[in-house]
């Protein structure tokens, strides 16, 4: 296995307790963030108290899992019973399914084999015939009362799904001839299938998105004599025709590319995928349709992996480039500030890939890999470095004692580990200790940071995130534009979901906000917020400020920020808590009479994101200094609040599997449902009841879209989720993969425009 470590470690017991215990045109002062009490009715003040919330959520989820089960197994039973009486008449087990019985939907295409009836048997009972008729009628009487039932509490399970993400690369168009199937104002979707295109394919060509990087990138190779060099990705010129664009983000204002395509081989091939492992793939060749893929390979030829250092390259990489990278200065030990010192080159960036000892390294796990290190680090000119940070989930392995050990533990899985401990613990429904991987997961990438002022930013990613384009473009884009977002109002655009069917351009959205702001009353945020029981870090104890100049006299508010590097990046938006009636709201630890309200917090769904070494050494500090932390989605959005950091939500593209009605103003309604048109208080689409509402986008946690949609283009068959009553996760038909992919009527493999799918918990479904 190639790998590059990195051991984070840190004794399990913190023994550092040594440290001490406006209103208009005042945009530039910190202020006291304490909103007003909502006047709400009784029930709803009860159900606010967090130990009446979850003893509710607990007796309603037990309630809705005893009635499932029932449910369950009265279906079962009655597909048991038809399925007995045909195989008794057919002389076949119910077991070895071959009478023509769809396991899948029990009760929907039944074979209708008639029952023999012995001569003489006076009792004419009703043939199989008649019998499964009405057990279907039945079931799906049933069936139909469940949809509508879950239908009244997800109003989205009655949108028709949208098929155009699966047309594939025999209905390539130019981008100006393409027709979104969704959002579609013109033409109600779904839309009919395309023509399937005759003759030979369209070609993929090398995808180079690193025109950013700069003219003075010295090439790096995989290899220590330098002859393989770092292979490009492929990609189509064009789009498969109706494929949906994206309902919530957009590609225009990060400056990604969206006229382009990517199929599995043009994205995946060049690192392996495609070719066996006796040649250094990834051994799925053969497994999924690869018609005229053999252009991928043209340049490069098909690599050899399996001897790879991906360390030793990436180090290769870095120092080929010193010329243009920021060092730390010899004499502060640390990354010069000033734009005279720095002399244009390149900060460096850390990619702190999270994972953990037993993870399961399967094939297509060691693909994404290549890619994030390849496009990132190598195909950069070493502007980023991949470091794997392994969880030791063994508590009892003497890695603080046994080098061996270590380096044991570092050849079997990969990287390192780091806990602390907290005394207390408050309201975590999780009941998971403090100091743990789940609650806690920055403490080590802290400590990380801490140990390498070589990086400004630290990117914490996650095993489960994929990307359907280059990863550079990805990082890079996002982080140019969250470096030139205005402070102005920032705090209150980051609360919302840009939806361009809604909200039109940018700018306009931005107005819109604004509108919103004004009509609220509350304060905007600029700068540090004031609360009871602040207290300050040690820089602000010595007069320094975190507003850049441009935030000072002698500029315009709106150049406040613009140029400055954001110190957190998340991938979804940054709500106010308050009310909001998230789960995890009062997960806090060492404030004083924490509540609702206090102290003021912000928190963003998914902890993927870039954070600036500025950011985690404040909340290093509020660990150390002042016993402080929150749950790991809430803590580095709340440091930036408390002391006034720059954080940016990044509107990346986020699709949806189905046709929301009306277009926009559907999507905004749920999706921005909160407090004022955003996603904060009540109404917050991160409230525990309103969270099943992502389940059918490309980006969330309890995603089922974003896994459909992965290992289809990857070219597995799926169920498709679908049924005559709406359809759920893992029912409906069987579709995709190799035999409909081949077939002569097939629009072929599927071809995808950039976008960033979350949870893939699994990839090869025979694995």
């Amino acid at each position: 296995m190639e790998r590059t470590a990195s051991l984070l470690s840190l004794s399990s017991r913190a023994s550092t307790r040594n440290g001490p215990d406006c209103k208009d045109n005042c945009h530039v002062l910190p202020y006291s963030e304490k909103p007003p009490q909502p006047r709400v009715p009784r029930i709803k003040a009860v159900l606010s108290h967090c130990l009446y919330k979850r003893v509710l959520v607990w007796a309603v989820a037990s309630l809705l899992l005893v009635t499932l089960a029932l449910s369950q197994s009265r279906n079962v039973s009655m597909s048991h019973v038809v399925e007995y009486a045909k195989s008794k008449a057919t002389n076949v087990h119910p077991a070895s399914n071959k009478t023509g019985i769809k396991t899948q939907g029990a009760g929907k295409d039944l074979s209708h084999d008639s029952i023999i009836v012995q001569p003489g048997d006076s009792s004419q009972k009703p043939t199989v015939d008649a019998q499964a008729d009405e057990l279907n009628r039945e079931e799906d009487s049933k069936e139909r009362e469940e949809f509508e039932k879950q239908a009244n509490e997800k109003p989205w399970l009655r949108f028709p799904h949208l098929d155009g993400y699966f047309h594939g690369l025999k209905t390539l168009v130019k981008a100006s001839d393409h027709v979104p199937e969704y959002p579609n104002t013109t033409d109600t979707a779904p839309l009919p299938a395309p023509p399937i295109k005759k003759g030979r394919l369209p070609k993929p060509v090398p995808y180079n998105p690193y025109n950013t990087a700069g003219n003075d990138v010295k090439a790096c190779y995989l290899d220590k004599d330098n002859k393989i060099p770092a292979p490009d990705v492929y990609a189509y010129d064009g789009l498969p025709q109706h494929m949906p664009g994206a309902a919530i983000g957009s590609y225009d204002i990060l400056g990604i590319r969206d006229d382009i395509c990517f199929d599995r081989y043009g994205r995946l091939g060049p690192y392996g995928l495609g070719y066996e492992k006796e040649q250094g793939g990834s051994g799925l060749a053969k497994v999924a349709e690869d018609f005229n893929n053999e252009r991928i390979w043209s340049k490069t030829g098909q690599i050899n992996y399996t001897k790879v250092d991906w360390g030793d390259a990436q180090d290769r990489c870095s120092e080929a480039n010193t010329h243009r990278l920021l060092a730390v200065d010899s004499d502060s030990g640390e990354l010069p500030m000033s734009s005279k010192a720095r002399k244009g080159k390149k900060a460096r960036q850390a990619v702190v890939v999270r994972c953990y000892t037993d993870f399961k390294w399967t094939d297509l796990a060691v693909v994404n890999f290549r890619a994030l290190v390849t496009e990132l680090s190598l195909k950069s000119g070493g502007e980023y470095t991949i470091h794997i940070l392994l969880h030791v989930i063994d508590n009892d392995a003497p890695i603080w004692a046994d080098d061996g050990v270590v380096q044991r533990i570092l050849d079997a899985n990969i990287l390192g580990i780091s806990q602390l401990e907290f005394k207390d613990t408050y309201d975590n429904p999780s009941g998971k200790a403090i100091h743990g991987v789940y609650r806690s997961p920055h403490f080590p990438l802290q400590v990380f940071a801490s140990q390498h002022p070589e990086y400004e930013y630290f990117w914490n990613w996650e095993m489960d995130l994929r990307y359907l384009g280059n990863y550079f473009e990805l990082f890079d884009r996002i982080g140019r534009w969250a470096d030139n977002q205005p402070r102005l109002l920032l705090w209150e655009r980051s609360e919302r979901y840009y939806i361009p069917s809604y909200h039109g351009s940018w700018d306009n959205f931005t107005k819109t906000v604004e509108r919103d702001h004004v009509q609220s009353g509350k304060p905007t945020i600029f700068g540090p917020v004031d609360f009871d029981d602040r207290k300050p870090l040690q820089a602000e104890e010595q007069g320094q400020s975190h507003l850049p100049e441009t935030c000072g006299p002698g500029y315009s508010p709106s150049e406040c920020g613009v140029g400055e590097g954001a110190d957190l990046i998340t991938l979804d938006p940054i709500f106010d808590i308050a009310y909001s009636g998230w789960v995890f709201s009062n997960d806090v630890v060492g404030y004083k009479n924490p509540s609702y309200e206090h102290p003021p917090r912000r928190s963003s769904i998914v902890t993927a994101g870039r954070l600036s070494r500025r950011l985690l050494m404040s909340m290093h500090e509020e660990v150390w200094r002042h016993h402080r932390t929150m749950f790991s989605e809430m803590f580095p959005s709340t440091v930036a609040l408390h002391h006034g950091l720059k954080a940016v939500y990044a509107p990346h593209p986020v699709f949806l599997d189905r046709a929301w009605t009306p277009i926009g103003s559907s999507v905004d309604a749920v999706f921005n449902g909160g407090r004022d048109h955003s996603t904060s208080g009540t109404g917050s689409p991160f409230y525990l009841f309103n969270e099943h509402n992502h389940k059918g986008t490309s980006f969330y946690y309890n995603s089922e879209f974003s896994g459909l949609l992965w290992r289809r283009w990857l070219g597995f068959a799926q169920m498709d989720g679908r049924g005559p009553f709406g359809g759920q996760s893992g029912g409906g038909t069987l579709r995709g993969g190799y035999r409909e992919e081949s077939r002569s009527d097939s629009s072929g493999r599927m071809c995808l425009r950039s976008m960033l799918l979350h949870p893939i918990k699994f990839e090869d479904p025979n694995n």
